[in-house]
């Protein structure tokens, strides 16, 4: 079998793979340059996203397991045969997800850039800032990731509104809503948090109307994907001060064009899709496409961890 990597960390997986699985070929990638002819001899590939492009001369390709939670990266190519198999790592971010949630929340609470603005620039400026006690925050997306974010919000003594399409009894959070009471809750709320997918069902989900419900005094999160929110509308909204800021993880572009308007956004907290990467990330990835790569060599298919049916 001959295993594709093309990822960051394309090194790290290969070095821990080669030892328990010599019988695998394995051709580390950190970018589709150098992935070379090595495609088109492609069994299994282990990424978060390809192109179409090098995705269409991988002939052989039998199972894509993808690092991240969401396929959508993978799911929609055009050149996705109906026989590849698709498994993803859905369960391994809730620590470094959740985490990541709780510190946007208080960089921009306490208006964290601006201090660091400061101390580059020398400029001994003093403010009060707002707590997270007490506050109230909606999650959109109530899976593992926003239910631990929940967990989390809950040492803060903050109220919890959980929105998710499939309405379900959980203790960490406190009002639970469907999707079709966005413009019931989000008005409600100090801090708007999104850990959806990118599927049709929420794809602009955030819409202009959602947007402006939002209080002058709340912030926007989105660790899920950029395509749920309508972009145009938020990037208004920021500048025109109708809303207090936002904290953004994914894009509808990435990377993010040099020309594009959050790069200089004072109210706006940029990272470039790091949520659910961590020091860690490599043996939780490995608890899950070890076992994965063990039943496909043995001939199972189906059965896999996290198996996409589509």
């Amino acid at each position: 079998m001959n295993l594709l990597i093309l990822n960051e960390l394309a090194e790290d997986y290969k070095r821990v793979l080669e030892k328990r699985f010599p019988e695998v070929s394995v051709h580390p990638a950190k970018n589709e340059d150098e992935v070379g002819d090595f495609i088109e001899r492609t069994d299994i590939l282990l990424t978060v996203r390809i192109s179409d492009g090098l995705l269409k001369k991988a002939s052989k390709l039998q199972w894509i397991h993808t690092i991240t939670t969401g396929v959508d990266y993978i799911i929609n190519l055009p050149s996705l045969r109906k026989e590849v198999l698709i498994s993803c790592s859905r369960g391994i971010h809730v620590p470094q997800m959740s985490e990541f949630a709780l510190l946007l929340m208080l960089a921009l609470n306490r208006n964290l850039p601006q201090f660091i603005r400061n101390q580059d620039n020398r400029v001994w400026e003093r403010w009060p800032t707002r707590l997270l006690y007490q506050k109230k925050v909606g999650i959109l997306g109530i899976g593992v990731i926003g239910e631990e974010i929940a967990r989390k919000c809950n040492a803060f003594a903050m109220t919890v509104f959980g929105i998710d399409a499939v309405k379900r009894k959980v203790d960490v959070v406190d009002h639970f809503y469907g999707t079709e009471d966005l413009l019931r809750v989000v008005p409600e709320v100090d801090y708007f948090i999104i850990v959806v997918p990118n599927i049709p069902q929420t794809r602009k989900m955030i819409t202009a109307e959602v947007l402006s419900s939002m209080k002058p005094t709340a912030f926007l999160i989105n660790l899920g994907r950029g395509e749920v929110v309508d972009e145009e509308a938020l990037i208004h909204l920021l500048k025109t001060g109708r809303i207090a800021g936002a904290a953004l993880d994914t894009f509808w572009a990435e990377p993010l064009p040099d020309d594009h308007p959050f790069w200089r956004m004072k109210n706006v907290i940029m990272t470039p899709h790091v949520g659910g990467m961590c020091e860690s990330c490599v043996d939780q990835v490995f608890a899950i496409f070890e076992e994965n790569l063990r039943r496909f060599l043995k001939g199972e298919r189906r059965n896999l961890i996290n198996f996409i049916e589509r």
